[in-house]
């Protein structure tokens, strides 16, 4: 059994050449497969690759897939700008003049904005390729954990799903046991209804009169409805025990139980029926909202 949910998380760090970074994924319930990427800037070139990654692994769900890039100190220079120096000199001395003010001091000079800059190692292409593999390698493993993570909360979701289809089959069994459905007081039900078209006040051929019981007893009769449900009781347990992606299919089949369920209540003659066909809509309702988080 590997049924997958669609929520996880999942994080993988890592270090390569001075360059620190960390992987972030998370997803949500999705009818398709969403993939949205934050990158830093200059690593938009990840793109492509990153998300056939993500689709060779994820096949349903929203799912955000974050990075970020932090370089150690030494991987960064600074840089005297000359020509801001000399602009920040002249203009701090023409205010001295027209202030009397002292002469600014050196250390003001640099601390003013655009004087000293940090600029980022020159990379090579293979560098840069390198540190790009050691990306992708690290959101390899990110997204093995997030498949891990939708497995973990599949295994619990398994067990609720098949809990709520054994309470489906109860309900079922109980209302085809139901006393309102045993041939007597079936029998008994056509005849009082027959009985109400005779004393009408047109009377009415024997053969029409034929057709009116055929008529009721048929929309009296909910055993084809009973024999869907199991039916669809048996396919939904054969696909929450197998593998590979069984949303979509689930909630085709959540779609089906809750149509035969009205139409039991719809056809109910009697309180027990109806009682039992509003129980089993309540827990159909319960299921479908689980089959919704299911890859």
């Amino acid at each position: 059994m590997s049924l997958k949910s669609m929520t996880g998380f999942a994080r993988a760090d890592g270090v390569h050449d001075g360059v620190h970074w960390h992987w972030e994924g998370r997803s949500v319930n999705g009818r398709g497969l969403e993939l949205r990427f934050r990158l830093p800037p200059g690593f938009d070139a990840l793109e492509p690759e990153a998300r056939s990654l993500c689709q060779k692994l994820l096949a349903r769900g929203n799912c955000s897939i974050n990075l970020v890039i932090q370089r150690e100190a030494a991987s960064a220079e600074l840089r005297l700008n000359e020509a801001s120096l000399r602009q920040a000199f002249q203009a701090a001395r023409r205010a001295s003049e027209i202030t009397g003010l002292p002469d600014v001091s050196l250390d003001s000079l640099l601390a003013m904005r655009g004087v000293v800059e940090i600029r980022e190692g020159e990379e090579s292409e293979t560098a840069r390729a390198a540190l790009n593999a050691a990306l992708l390698d690290g959101l390899s493993q990110m997204l093995t954990g997030l498949s891990q993570a939708r497995t973990q909360e599949g295994t619990r979701l398994f067990a609720v799903l098949e809990d709520q289809l054994a309470q489906i089959a109860e309900l079922r069994e109980q209302t085809s046991e139901a006393a309102a459905r045993q041939p007597d007081a079936f029998a008994a039900r056509i005849e009082e209804q027959v009985a109400k078209l005779i004393s009408g006040s047109v009377p009415l051929e024997a053969e029409r009169l034929h057709q009116e019981a055929a008529l009721l007893a048929a929309k009296a009769d909910i055993q084809e409805e009973l024999d869907r449900l199991l039916a669809h009781i048996a396919a939904a347990r054969e696909l929450i025990a197998s593998d590979g992606p069984v949303g979509r299919k689930l909630e085709f089949l959540a779609q089906e139980l809750n149509r035969e369920a009205n139409t039991v209540c719809s056809k109910a003659g009697d309180v027990e029926v109806s009682h039992l066909g509003l129980a089993l809509k309540g827990v159909i309702d319960q299921f479908r909202e689980q089959v919704a988080n299911i890859e």
